[in-house]
Order: structure tokens, then sequence, then C-alpha cells
């Protein structure tokens, strides 16, 4: 039976019944339904916080491990980087600079290099942003490997360049003379055995007997073979390139023929004295870019140091030509 309340009204000086308005009921079932909606959300707070289900464990459990291999792979692309970072500045400061050429900016290297926070937590990212991280950070890598790639294959070819220009270079005496007693007259103003006055004398003269072997001094083409008659007589002009060529006068005979290739140390004649020649010997010449050079200095292949200091001495002996 429902309990009928009553309350003392001190105006009337009666009891009477003790109505609720309907606002009131309204009121107090409204706070007792959002006081028991605030405890059950706390409650299941608490307990998806603490008491995970095992749906929700398995996927702590998968997130974890993917952190672990983020935070392994990271590792991984910092040595990586480490080592790039050591090729690049060996590919600059070593291999480039060896040939001569610029370095390549790094620019070049990697167009989508960006700085990114080191210090940022693995733990504050989201499964998305670690994809991100990594695939950004691989495609950096994979800029910087191809740039790398690029770089040594022009690397590549500078070396073959290079070994085409010290081929093409002259680099060792004319004939053979390991005593060093046939160099008879050096580069510069000689009195001309002819004429009896100074002239300038363009080349190298090797006293030598009649019938020794004459050898080209680099690689190259042979672009004159014979007799023009402007006083070298029999000799011979090799073309190496690179605006290299060299000059051998006053053969007994020719072996080498115009268009021929012909490789450093290859026989091309045999010494003489043919053409405007006071005795038999070579004439020889070396010049660049049509300017005379002195031979002495391209014989760094035959040459000790004492040797070439030595073959300096006698080639600057003010005596008299051959021719």
């Amino acid at each position: 039976m429902k309990k009928v309340k009553y309350f003392y009204n001190t105006n009337t000086l009666r009891y009477e019944k003790l109505v609720t308005p309907l606002r009131v009921k309204l009121l107090r079932v409204f706070s007792f339904l959002a006081a028991v909606s605030v405890a059950g959300f706390l409650f299941m707070q608490i307990s998806y916080r603490y008491f995970p289900s095992a749906n929700e464990q398995k996927l702590h459990r998968e997130n974890n491990r993917l952190r672990e291999n983020y935070s392994i792979l990271n590792e991984e692309i910092k040595r990586m980087n480490q080592t790039l970072k050591e090729i690049e500045k060996r590919d600059n400061q070593v291999y480039r600079s060896i040939f001569e050429a610029n370095p390549l900016p790094d620019s070049a290297r990697a167009k989508m290099i960006e700085k990114q926070a080191e210090d940022r937590m693995i733990a504050s990212l989201s499964e998305d942003e670690l994809n991100t991280s990594i695939l950004q950070q691989i495609n950096t890598l994979r800029n910087r490997l191809y740039a790398q790639t690029v770089s040594f294959t022009a690397i590549e070819g500078m070396v073959k360049n290079k070994e085409a220009l010290l081929a093409a270079t002259p680099a060792i005496q004319p004939v053979s003379n390991k005593e060093l007693s046939r160099l008879a007259s050096g580069f510069g103003y000689r009195i001309d055995p002819v004429y009896k006055t100074t002239k300038f004398h363009a080349g190298l003269d090797f006293a030598a007997p009649q019938g020794t072997p004459i050898y080209a001094t680099a690689d190259g083409t042979v672009t004159l073979a014979g007799n023009t008659g402007n006083g070298y007589g029999n000799h011979v002009v090799i073309n190496h390139g690179y605006g290299y060529e060299t000059l051998y006068g006053h053969m007994v005979r020719v072996k080498a023929r115009n268009g021929q290739k012909i490789r450093r140390g290859e026989v091309i004649g045999w010494v003489g004295s043919t053409g405007k020649s006071t005795g038999p010997h070579l004439h020889y010449e070396v010049h660049k870019n049509g300017r005379d050079l002195d031979p002495i200095y391209f014989f760094y292949n035959d040459l000790s140091p004492e040797e070439f200091d030595r073959m300096l001495k006698i080639a600057a002996t003010g005596n008299q030509s051959f021719d």
C-alpha cells in the first residue's frame, strides 16, 4: 500500500496531504537517469582501461610489435643514412677531386631531403604517421642512392677518359737510353750546325748508331710518314689526341704508315741522318695545341727522380745541335 505523506500547515494549523508537483518528479527522474549514465560511463571507461577484452589485448600486442619493428627499422635507416653520407663525402672529396671534377651538390643527390624532427617520440605517432615516416625516409634514401649511382657512373667515365688521356700523353724516351748518354742537344736556343748561328731548337737530339729502333712515346694515329723536304728527312708525325702531337726526324727508314694506329713503345722507324742532319741521331719534338713543348718533361715513365735531374742538367747544356 502506497504511503501517504502529510505536513503541518502553520497557516491553517492543520495536517495536510503532501502533493509532489509533476515538475519536481520529472527533475528527480532526470537526475537519477543522469547519475546512472555517468556512473555507467565511468564504469565502462575503467573496465576498458584496466580490463580490456581479448580482441583489444590482441590489438594492443600487435600495436606494440609494430612500434618495436618501426624502432628497429628507424635505427637501420639511420645507419644507412650515415653510411651513405660517408660515401657521398668520399665521392666529393676524394674521387671527384682526383679527376678535378666539381662536387655533386646535395640538391642533385636528393631533391626530396627535408629535415625531420629527430626528437619526435615514436609513441606519439599513429600507425598512418609511422607508415608515412618510413616511406618518406625510404624514398629519400632511394633518391640519394640513385643520384650516387649516376655520380659513380660519371666517375667511371672520368676514369676511362683519364686512362685514355694517360695513354695519349708522351711518357717515355723515343730511343733506348738506359745509361742516359744519348741525349746530345736540348730544347731551346742552340748553335745551328750548318749556319753556325744561334737558332731555336724545338726538340731534343738523341745521338745513336744508325739503325737504332725508334719508339712511339704514346698511343696515337700516324698523320705523316715520309720525307716532305722540310729538313726533317724521313720523319713521322703522330697525333695522340687531347692536343698532343710528336715528331720523330732524320730516320734512315720509316716503318709506320699514314693512318696507322700506334701504341706506346711500338717501333715506328730507325735512327738515321736524312734531311738537314750532321750525323746519325733522332730529332724528337712534342707539341700541345700547336705549341712546342720541352720533351724533357715527358719522360716520367722512364726515369727516377735522380735520373730526371741528371737529364735536366744534360739538356740544359748550351751545345751545338745536330740539325
